[in-house]
């Protein structure tokens, strides 16, 4: 309820009414006068009530009378009535209701009052009321009440001056707090102040208004009291103290600055009163040096005081920090002072207490700076700021320095406190129990043997005082060890805090204005405000030295790692702030402190100590001492946390790091992370230290150059605590994010940042040169990181970053280079995947640019490097292969940047890469890059490190070719574009184009590249390379040169197949005979490739076939060429000298080639079978090896026929030939060159040598013959036409010679199945077949058609066939070789070093064959006019006669039945031309020849085998006895057209045959020839034939039958008298078994004479013979006797018939009757 509502006016007139009334009660008896006036009072008060409305108003009018009574009351002196009127009075005040003449009364009654001592605290009470709740108090009354109060202050009682100070307080701020509302009412009005004439005070005071007066007068008085002058306006001050005045002071001067600094008045005050006034107060302080008392000084100096001393600086404090604009030159002083104050020589108290205002100041930036622009950056001014600082650095050294002198007395007290039994162990800090033992360790200072506590003294930012607030002390107090300390560093912290927190955000805000005037104003150049950088420059520069030499001393001394954090911060951001403001030398040395206080003491770091001796040259003058920089203690009192190795190029037994170092290594790195931009130049020296902790905490790098923990192993010094092992992980993912931050570094902070790190790594490298040791990784390991990080703008320091890398990867030390490579490729690596904008394909320079130093590192000359490149290429072609586009060139550069000096794994690495490439990237890279990944692919073939691998690239280029080959089109289309652009740059050059095969099409160049270099592998070292690298050649150009252009077959033919004939050739005729020795230990080499030229010999047979199955399948296209008929006679020729070669490989796949390109098929014999699988795949059979069969692996026909792809690729321009005409090539001068080559090969390999035998020289083998003569059929269908006698005299002389060659002894197991089998040899075969063909001319023809020419041929072709029939019973002889027949002959492998025997063949299948032949022929020609006139049938026999003759004599028992049934073929179907020409005589010598025949046959002189059965023999008798009958039914009954001496002949011979012989003795009986009896019968039995027959057509056949029987008939007669005889001699003994037989076969003969007898005509039958026949009849009775059963038998047989004899005769005609 406010005091003027209608409530509180009732409530107050009641009060005052009740008071009045209370008072006249009081003064009822004792003071009349009173009660009158309190009555009147009452009426008064009533009265007013009544008539007006605004009673207050009222009341303040007449306030003198209404407060009348009570001041009356007071005036009686009475305790009660005195305090019953103060209140009252009180109650008029707050109600605002006295008026200024009242108040004058009352402050002289309470003058009164006050004089008698009386109510003491009741008057301050009222004065104070008075004057807060109203101003009517002015001038005199108010200093009369200000007077009332100061002699209230100074009375006997301590309550009322404690209170009576108080309100002395509160009325002198009372007067300032009017004059402050005063201003505040005239603020709007604008006064013109009178000029001031002087400076005496009463003038300067006529222009202030009233309440500004009294505070003037007031302050003014305040001074003078102070000064100890008598007060102007205070009139009645008795006494005062100097202590209570500076208070006043201090408090007016700290409430109201703002009055001082708006009225000139004040400001006059201050500068001619209150700072004069100071620095006489001063003076003692100044002039004392502690301890210079004890001697005796020549005039007596006033020892400082302390209460007067405190409050002093309190008054300097507040006057600069409120006044320091007015007063500059008086703050200059008093900032000297202040620093003189800090002097080792003053009083601790002094110190103690001039620190605390140090720290006050240091609180304040804003006046800092202030100090710096007035003082600092003036000419011939104290350097105020700089000042402060360094004796705030000498003030903390001279604390380590000199013991403490003060506080003995109360070390350890807690401030304030009293030393609370702290005597313990050690210095208990603030609040310390007292013997509890449980003392935590206090944080500290220590510093060589000093051990100074630290206490905390204030908030952070705020300089809350001890000792300046100590105002109730008289005495100095004990200042506690450590206090000064403590204040030093806090004010030191917040200095450089408030320091760098202005200017920062000074510079912020800076910026930002900037960037908007950037934004607003594109167009124009932004201009910072100079002076402001000036200033900042200026505050660093004058306190760098003094921050740092402090702050590196206390963190050197600090135990406490608050502390030291605190310290690590200061100088972290200050070191920052410099790097802002660009002052270098401070920021070095900044960062210098920081790096040495993480690096174990006395480390030796170059980098720091050449940056560091520029700075402890500097000494600091600070009052005439010289203070250095202290160099950091030697023994440590911290706790070891890691032992390790340092990093230098000796090693030096270890160092120990504490966790102090770890903790100033967390601040350098948070220094380069949060600060990173402004560091510049001092990246070295940060990186510098970090690499030597990382070193010495053994952090190794690992992927990506992040820094782990290494194993233990790493190196046995390094030891770590569990302290530091958990802090390692932070402190290694801080060093990488470190590095991550690098991303928003600006780009000149970046090349900094570079720069730093390379020329760590060089030193790094400069270190690890000449020694094995491990060396520093750190710097490769951070420019990988930075590099990572900084993908988005890697164009800018992608050379630095990857020149000096190069630089590592060359290094020597093994573990250096690897991580340099590990770095480069990581890089690599990642700057390809790293999403650019533009992306990589769109900028083709970024991507050259990240690939070229891949490339470089093809120059490194160590293996590790090049495998790091490798598996990097690797990877890139894994995750990048699809958008290398123009990079590809520099990729395929590495991969084919192989030499055989690497070894294997780096080829083998290299060729992953390729394999990659090939596989899956050929669609992806320009079609220009081709070319050289063929050039890469056959380098790998060429590379002689790794077979498996050359052979695998040849894999590859026929990969390369499959692909050209199904993406013909759009190769060809982008590769004429790329020409077109070529031509045009040529051109304007004015050069000509250069490429390789230029002529041709850019796509068929590229084939031609890869036939090149398929060639050059075809004539490699190795034959397994040659061989590969040659059926790839051939495949690819069989399968693919449908695509080539018909011009650049030409380049083909003669610059790529036939330039290889040329070399394999060369290479083949001069290779090393000498045996190989099995290769690789363990290796077998066949003994067919044991031998240099062996494996030479099977790449020319691979090149020939290839090259001649070339010409073969491409003829059509190779004819449309010009020179085809030099191309076929070139390569004739290269099969001629092939076919020759004294190598049977090579001979005859020659003529495999040969028979390819004549396109003949071999037929496919039984031993082929394992060829048909291989021909099944498409293999020609050329390339199948006719003992081994093993061909390519690789099938060489493609799906899709030839004619198909021809059109489709050559359009109309090459018509495909029709299909179905196999010979396209019908060129008989082609064919004739074939013959002439087949006929010069053929005489050269046949012709028997001519030497003697030892010298033999060479003789072809059987495959090679008969592939020679399995050549000619074909050929001759293509030269029949001309084909003459002489050609075929040719032909003979060559299978002559081929038949006769005989076979060494190794082989013929092979071509031998066994010599008791009778088969033919393939060559035999052949030979026949040749023959056959010659016979068969055309398909098969009926013989007389052929023409005449070939007829004439027959006659030569039985020759020939004859003289293969000799071969049965005479084998033809090669030379003057000697052989043995193959039974004889001994295998060389049972003697290795016998050379090796010849054996001649088994002819015999041979020449039976060749009569079957011959027969067959013969069967067919035997009507030919050729054949009759040149007497075949006659030779024939002629030759038959042999093995007829032989019989049992024959080398085989097959030949002599062969000849005898082909005999009897031949006379089946010759015998009947023979009679129809008998008349021409051309058969007349043939007949001759034919009994001849018959006679050494049928009676032959060899005798059968012992061995022979008699089944076998009756076989032998049938052939006998078919013989007698082919006489019987061919011969006999033609005798009229036969020669009559023939049939004598036959005749003759028959009579031999029907008469058995008699063997010459009895003693060989058993042994000798069975019995012909068969024969002997049907030999009869013909002669009795021809005898009887009635068409004997001349009188000699007749005799000679009759002749014949007669002789049969005598010799009967004798055996069989001769029988008799001897069975009667014989007696018991039987006859010998021969003799029973003979009379047996007589007797049988007779039976069949009787016979024929009875069946013929009688009249044909001569009479002597009947005469003959019947004078038997006695001799056969005679046998009768005989004992023999058989003869008997017969006997009974022979006796029969006779009975046709007995019968009378009949007479020859009876009459006409029988």
């Amino acid at each position: 309820m406010s005091t003027s509502s209608p409530e509180a006016v009732k409530k107050l007139l009641e009060n005052m009414q009740t008071d009045l009334r209370s008072l006249s009660m009081e003064c009822k008896k004792k003071f009349p006068p009173v009660k009158e006036a309190a009555e009147s009072g009452i009426v008064k008060i009533k009265t007013i009530a009544a008539r007006n409305t605004d009673i207050l108003a009222a009341l303040k009018e007449n306030s003198s009378e209404v407060v009348q009574p009570f001041l009356m009351g007071c005036g009686t002196k009475e305790p009660k009535i005195t305090q019953l009127c103060l209140a009252a009075i009180q109650r008029l005040m707050s109600h605002e209701v006295v008026s200024e003449a009242a108040a004058g009364n009352i402050i002289n009654m309470l003058w009164q009052l006050m004089e008698n001592g009386l109510e003491e605290l009741k008057l301050l009470q009222t004065v104070l009321v008075l004057l807060t709740t109203n101003t009517v108090v002015h001038d005199e009354v108010l200093s009369k009440a200000i007077v009332l109060c100061f002699r209230l202050h100074f009375t006997k009682d301590n309550i009322t001056n404690n209170t009576a100070a108080a309100t002395v307080r509160q009325v002198v701020t009372v007067v300032f707090e009017r004059m402050v509302a005063e201003d505040e009412r005239f603020k709007g009005i604008v006064e013109q102040p009178p000029p001031v004439q002087g400076n005496t005070n009463r003038r300067s005071v006529s222009t202030l208004r009233p309440s500004a007066k009294d505070a003037y007068m007031l302050f003014q008085d305040l001074c003078q009291l102070v000064n100890a002058d008598a007060p102007y306006w205070l009139v009645g001050m008795t006494e005062m103290t100097r202590t209570f005045g500076l208070e006043l002071l201090e408090s007016v001067l700290n409430d109201f600055p703002g009055v001082f600094l708006q009225h000139q008045e004040f400001s006059f005050l201050l500068k001619e009163r209150v700072c004069p006034l100071v620095i006489k107060l001063f003076s003692p302080n100044i002039k004392f040096r502690q301890g210079t008392s004890s001697t005796a000084p020549p005039a007596p100096v006033e020892k400082p005081y302390f209460p007067i001393c405190m409050r002093l600086l309190r008054v300097v404090s507040v006057l600069i920090k409120h006044f320091y604009s007015l007063l500059v030159t008086e703050c200059e002083i008093f900032l000297s002072l202040l620093v003189k104050f800090l002097d080792g020589e003053k009083p601790q108290w002094l110190r103690a207490v001039a620190v605390e205002s140090v720290h006050r100041l240091c609180v304040q930036p804003h006046l800092l700076c202030s100090f710096c622009q007035s003082y600092d950056m003036k000419q011939h001014s104290t350097k105020v700021f700089r000042d402060i600082v360094n004796a705030l650095g000498s003030f903390i050294q001279s604390l380590f320095i000199v013991p403490n002198g003060g506080g003995t007395a109360a070390v350890g007290a807690p401030a304030g406190g009293s030393g609370s039994g702290a005597q313990g162990t050690a210095p208990g800090g603030p609040g310390t129990g007292g013997g509890s033992g449980t003392l935590t360790t206090q944080a500290a200072f220590e510093y060589r043997g000093t051990w100074i506590p630290l206490m905390t003294v204030s908030v952070q930012g705020s300089a809350k005082a001890t000792y300046l607030e100590m105002l109730d002390k008289v005495e100095p107090p004990s200042i506690p060890e450590g206090y000064a300390m403590s204040v030093a560093f806090s004010a030191l912290l917040d200095l450089v805090r408030g320091i760098t927190s202005m200017i920062e955000r000074e510079l912020t805000a800076e910026e930002e204005g900037a960037a908007e005037f950037r934004e607003t104003h594109p167009e124009q150049e932004w201009k910072p405000e100079p002076g402001a950088h000036l200033v900042w420059e200026e505050m660093v520069n004058a306190s760098w030295c003094g921050l740092l030499a402090a702050l590196s001393l206390l963190l050197d001394a600090s135990t406490d790692e608050a502390a030291t954090e605190n310290i690590l911060k200061a100088e972290m951001t200050m070191a920052s702030l410099c790097g802002r403001l660009g002052l270098v030398t401070p920021r070095d040395a900044l960062i210098t402190a920081i790096c040495k206080a993480s690096l174990p003491p006395h480390y030796a770091l170059t980098v720091l100590s050449s940056n560091s001796s520029n700075l402890s040259s500097k000494a600091f003058s600070i009052q005439g001492q010289s203070v250095q920089i202290i160099s950091p203690s030697s023994e440590s009192h911290q706790q070891v946390v890691a032992v390790g190795q340092p990093l230098t190029a000796q090693p030096q037994g270890t160092v120990v790091l504490t966790a102090k170092n770890i903790q100033c290594m967390r601040t350098l790195l948070n220094l380069a992370h949060c600060h990173g931009a402004v560091l510049g130049t001092s990246w070295q020296l940060v990186l510098a230290t970090l690499q030597h902790l990382v070193w010495i905490l053994g952090l190794k790098p690992a992927v990506g150059g992040a820094l782990k923990p290494g194993r233990a192993v790493e190196g046995p010094s390094t030891v770590l605590t569990t302290a530091v092992m958990t802090d390692l992980p932070v402190i290694s993912n801080i060093l990488s994010r470190l590095f991550e931050s690098s991303q928003y570094l600006d780009d000149v902070s970046l090349h900094h940042l570079i720069n730093a790190l390379c020329s760590l790594s060089l030193e790094a490298m400069e270190m690890a040169y000449g020694n094995n040791k491990e060396p520093s990784l750190f710097a490769v390991a951070k420019l990988l990181e930075t590099g990572l990080v900084n993908m988005d703008r890697i164009e800018i320091l992608w050379r630095p970053l990857t020149g000096h890398l190069l630089e590592v990867c060359q290094h020597p030390n093994s573990r250096m280079r690897e991580w340099g490579a590990e770095a480069l490729t990581a890089l690599i690596k990642a700057g390809l995947a790293y999403k650019h904008d533009p992306p990589l394909a769109q900028n083709q320079r970024l991507q050259l640019l990240l690939l070229n130093p891949l490339k470089e590192l093809s120059n490194v000359l160590h293996a590790d490097i090049r495998q790091k490149q490798l598996e990097c290429v690797l990877q890139i072609l894994q995750s990048q292969g699809d958008s290398l586009g123009p990079g590809w060139p520099l990729v395929l550069g590495v991969i084919g940047a192989i030499r055989n000096d690497q070894g294997e794994s780096l080829i083998r690495t290299a060729f992953q890469c390729l394999q990659l490439v090939v596989t899956d990237f050929l669609p992806t890279m320009p079609c220009t890059c081709l070319q050289i990944v063929v050039d890469v692919a056959g380098s790998f073939g060429l590379q002689n490190q790794e077979l498996n691998i050359s052979l695998t690239s040849i894999g590859l280029l026929w990969n390369i070719s499959d692909y050209f080959f199904q993406r013909g089109e759009a190769i060809t289309q982008e590769l004429e574009r790329e020409e077109e652009a070529l031509q045009k740059q040529a051109q304007e050059k004015g050069e000509a184009l250069n490429r390789p095969f230029h002529p041709a099409p850019p796509f068929d160049c590229l084939w031609l590249c890869l036939y090149a270099k398929l060639g050059e592998l075809c004539v490699d070292p190795r034959p397994a390379v040659r061989k590969s690298g040659g059926q790839t050649l051939f495949s690819t150009i069989a399968a693919h040169g449908t695509l080539l252009q018909q011009p650049t077959w030409h380049i083909v033919v003669w610059k790529v197949l036939f330039q290889l004939l040329d070399c394999v050739r060369t290479s083949s005729t001069t290779a090393d005979k000498e045996k190989i020795e099995s290769g690789g230990g363990n290796i077998l080499i066949h003994h067919s490739r044991d031998t240099a030229e062996k494996q030479w010999a099977e790449t020319w047979v691979l090149t020939l076939a290839g090259v001649a199955r070339i010409f073969n399948t491409r003829r059509y296209l190779l004819q449309q060429l010009g020179d085809f008929f030099e191309a076929w006679e070139v390569l004739l020729n290269h099969i001629q000298s092939a076919a020759l070669s004294k190598n049977n490989e090579v001979s005859l796949a020659a003529l495999k080639s040969f028979q390819e390109i004549l396109q003949i098929v071999t037929p496919v014999r039984d031993s082929d079978r394992a060829a048909d699988a291989l021909a099944a795949m498409g293999v020609p059979p050329v390339l199948i090896d006719p003992l081994s069969a093993s061909g390519p692996g690789r099938p060489l026909v493609r799906s899709d026929s030839l004619v198909e792809r021809l059109t489709r690729y050559n359009g109309a321009e090459l018509q495909a030939p029709p299909p179905g005409e196999e010979s396209a090539l019908e060129d008989s001068a082609l064919w004739w060159s074939a013959w002439n080559t087949w006929y010069r090969t053929g005489t050269e390999s046949t012709r028997p040598p001519s030497g003697p035998a030892e010298k033999l020289a060479f003789i072809p083998s059987q495959p090679f013959l008969t592939a020679l003569v399995q050549i000619f059929p074909a050929l001759y269908q293509h030269i029949k036409a001309n084909f003459s006698m002489d050609d075929l005299k040719k032909l003979g002389v060559i299978l002559y010679g081929a038949v006769s060659v005989p076979i060494s002894s190794d082989a013929s197991p092979f071509i031998l199945p066994s010599y008791t089998e009778a088969t033919l040899t393939s060559l035999q075969e052949a030979v026949l077949t040749a023959l056959d063909v010659l016979q068969k001319v055309g398909p098969r023809k009926a013989i007389c058609v052929g023409p005449e020419n070939l007829q004439i041929m027959y006659p030569a072709i039985f020759e020939q066939l004859l003289l293969f029939v000799e071969f049965s019973c005479k084998p033809p002889q090669y030379g003057r070789v000697e052989t043995k027949h193959v039974a004889n002959a001994k295998y060389n492998q049972i003697q290795l070093f016998a050379p090796a025997e010849w054996v001649a063949l088994n002819y015999v299948p041979f020449a039976e064959r060749s009569l079957e032949v011959m027969v067959d022929l013969y069967h067919k020609t035997a009507c030919h006019k050729a054949v009759i006139t040149e007497k075949v049938l006659q030779n024939i026999i002629k030759t038959l006669r042999m093995p007829l003759g032989l019989k049992y004599a024959c080398p085989s028992e097959s030949t002599w039945k062969l000849a005898v049934s082909s005999l009897l073929k031949v006379l089946s179907i010759g015998l009947p031309v023979a009679r129809q020409h008998a008349s021409s005589g051309k058969f007349d010598t043939m007949w001759p020849e034919l009994a001849n025949a018959f006679e050494d046959f049928l009676f032959t002189k060899s005798t059968p085998p012992d061995n022979l059965s008699i089944q076998e023999f009756q076989q032998n008798e049938s052939i006998d006895v078919e013989v007698v009958q082919l006489i019987s039914t061919e011969i006999l009954p033609f005798a009229n057209f036969i020669p009559k001496d023939f049939v004598a002949q036959i005749m003759t011979m028959l009579n031999k045959g029907s008469i058995h012989s008699q063997a010459p003795s009895f003693t060989e009986a058993e042994i000798d020839v069975r019995m012909r009896e068969e024969f002997s019968k049907v030999c009869f039995e013909t002669l009795l034939q021809f005898s009887f027959s009635n068409k004997v057509s001349t009188p000699q056949e007749g005799y000679i039958s009759r002749m014949a029987l007669s002789v049969l008939l005598k010799r009967a007669q004798d055996v069989l008298r001769r029988y008799v005889e001897d069975e009667r001699l014989s007696g018991r003994c039987p006859l010998p078994r021969q003799q029973v037989t003979e009379i047996i076969f007589v007797l049988k003969a007779i039976s069949t004479l009787m016979d024929s007898l009875k069946k013929t005509q009688p009249e044909n039958v001569d009479g002597n013979t009947w005469a003959q026949v019947i004078a038997l009849y006695p001799t056969l009775v005679e046998c009768i006797t005989c004992s023999s059963s058989e003869v008997s038998a017969a006997l009974k047989e022979a006796l029969g018939p006779f009975k046709d004899f007995m019968q009378p005769p009949v007479s020859k005609v009876q009459n006409g009757e029988s």
